[in-house]
């Protein structure tokens, strides 16, 4: 049979486990590589029907893009909010919030933002701020990493929130010498307010993930494993619908894996739902069922990853003894109960593990169960990994999904906090790739932007340029080649979900191809160079066009 297209120039397969793979053409049919290798050979199985697209000399095609861990319906919900990311000062950033306040008539209404980060404003921000700007208010202001939140004095009397109010398990409430809450909840002391706020309208948010997704299109992301929403979701009834709808539809512009989170584990297992399971009714529909998310510790920036030996302490922030170490959103025991659960169920299991301690949890809860749920379990984040527990992704087939981004925003405050762990044991992406270990990068949008490529260029680069003139690179040892970094963000999210159609450019794979200018793939990488600030001409997705710029 003839081919739909022909597609010639420098095309990287990615076949095999090392290098790029160059043909000179691919072949497609029904939306599949037909075949890959030479143009002379390709040609001859060609028509005068057959569309042909010619690379220029400067360009070079490669697989889709997946972004291993996006909340897409997050990051489309945030669209709508006070936007603190690239608030300098605290005075800039109230001077948002007051805006948005005198914009929005009702008064009943709440004010949502995020990206606000106390070392940036150079402490922790106050609900008695909030009512210098916004007073009587309810507002909730999630920090850049969303595991810490800002809540308005209004909005902790709604909660119910006051001197008497005790820690819940896995939350701190910060509170001044008096006892008073100052307005800053940490972990899951955020799901006090969080379960006040009304959802976003479905609609609503349908449009935001469309544009969004096109959005993603345009830099040549055609999946997307959404972790799931930012807020407890036990009735799945948040970003499941929309997604669904999208899908049967045929208006979900890119492939999506929703992940649902612990506290709906009930309600899956109840409904028969297991990883990879369609959602909606469209069989050939492009939204399905991810993995299970758990949460063992809480991050870096709010001082609550879980670790194995004391935080490096800090003169103008004392931490208490019980929060030297970090905080345990879910303890290692529950950890592995949960995981068991959802396994029997048929439903792998992702973690949240960014400090040494929650990582080594996250490994012991999925290795036993790895071998036998539909997707590979992952450790998402793995920002802290003691050299102990190198060799455990690849031997149990546990993912390592990381997000290179956050190295760059979070580089000083690793070296702060960390001391010499950070660059001894921090973002190791190196030494994990060299064991073997699928190794998959995602953006974790909205606390990053979700523009692969920055942070795809500091994986190679080790370098940020946000980062002051003279930064050394952070562990430069640890730095992947273009080719290996271009893998983590195109074969290894695939490989995490046993998508063995996806990711490369060989025959029988689906064609998903981005076009983008060779000096993209030239080293040495330079930070803020060709490789940060790539922009695809073309992106097709199964085989057909679906960005041209």
């Amino acid at each position: 049979m003839p081919l739909d297209m022909l597609v010639t120039g420098r095309i990287a397969t990615f076949a095999g486990e090392t290098g790029f793979g160059w043909v000179e053409a691919i072949g497609i049919r029904g939306g599949r590589v037909a075949f890959a290798g030479s143009e002379v050979a390709l040609e001859t199985r060609a028509d005068p029907f057959t569309e042909r697209v010619a690379l220029e000399p400067d360009e070079v095609a490669i697989p889709g893009l997946t972004d291993a861990h996006m909340h897409l319906a997050g990051a489309a919900d945030a669209t709508r909010q006070v936007d603190l990311s690239d608030a300098a000062t605290l005075t800039e950033g109230m001077a948002r919030i007051h805006a948005a306040h005198l914009a929005t008539t009702d008064p009943a209404d709440w004010l949502v933002g995020h990206g606000w980060d106390a070392d940036r404003w150079g402490g922790w921000p106050t609900a008695a701020d909030l009512e210098t700007v916004a007073p009587g208010r309810l507002g909730a202001f999630w920090a850049h990493d969303h595991h810490a939140m800002l809540a308005s004095r209004t909005a902790l009397a709604t909660a119910g929130v006051d001197p008497g109010t005790g820690d819940p398990p896995g939350g701190v409430v910060r509170r001044g010498t008096d006892g008073e809450p100052e307005g800053v909840l940490y972990e899951a002391a955020t799901r006090l307010v969080t379960c006040h706020i009304p959802p976003i309208d479905r609609a609503d948010l349908e449009g935001r993930i469309v544009a969004v997704s096109l959005a993603l299109l345009s830099l040549g992301v055609v999946a997307v494993h959404d972790p799931g929403p930012l807020s407890p979701d036990p009735e799945l009834d948040r970003s499941y619908p929309a997604y669904a709808h999208l899908s049967e539809a045929g208006r979900l512009p890119v492939r999506v894996l929703a992940s649902l989170r612990d506290d709906a584990l009930d309600i899956a297992l109840a409904g028969g739902l297991r990883s990879g399971a369609i959602l909606g009714a469209n069989p050939d529909g492009r939204a399905r069922i991810g993995w299970q998310k758990c949460f063992a510790d809480g991050s870096l920036g709010s001082r609550t990853a879980a670790l194995l030996a004391d935080i490096d302490p800090e003169a103008d922030r004392p931490l208490p003894p019980e929060r030297r170490r970090g905080v345990w959103i879910t303890e290692p025991g529950q950890l592995r109960e949960r995981v068991e659960r959802a396994a029997a169920g048929g439903i792998a299991t992702q973690i949240h593990g960014i400090g040494d301690a929650a990582v080594r949890a996250a490994l012991d809860a999925l290795e036993p169960t790895a071998a036998n749920v539909p997707f590979m379990p992952k450790v998402e984040h793995v920002q802290l990994l003691d050299r102990a527990d190198l060799g455990r992704f690849a031997a149990a087939g546990i993912v390592a999904s990381v997000q290179p981004s956050h190295l760059g925003t979070d580089a000083a405050q690793a070296r702060l906090l960390w001391g010499q762990r950070a660059e001894r044991s921090g973002y190791a992406w190196g030494s994990i790739a060299a064991t073997g270990a699928v190794l998959a990068f995602g953006t974790d949008a909205p606390v990053e932007p979700f523009d692969p490529w920055p942070g795809i260029a500091l994986a190679v680069r080790r370098e940020d340029p946000r980062w002051p003139v003279g930064t050394p690179p952070f562990a430069a040892a640890e730095a992947l080649t273009v080719e290996r970094a271009l893998r983590a963000a195109c074969v290894g999210p695939p490989t995490s979900a046993r998508e063995t159609d996806r990711g490369r450019l060989t025959v029988g794979q689906r064609a998903d191809i981005v076009v983008i200018p060779a000096a993209s793939l030239a080293e040495p990488v330079e930070p803020g160079g060709a490789l940060a600030t790539t922009r695809p001409t073309l992106v097709f997705v199964d085989g057909r066009v679906v960005f041209e710029a």
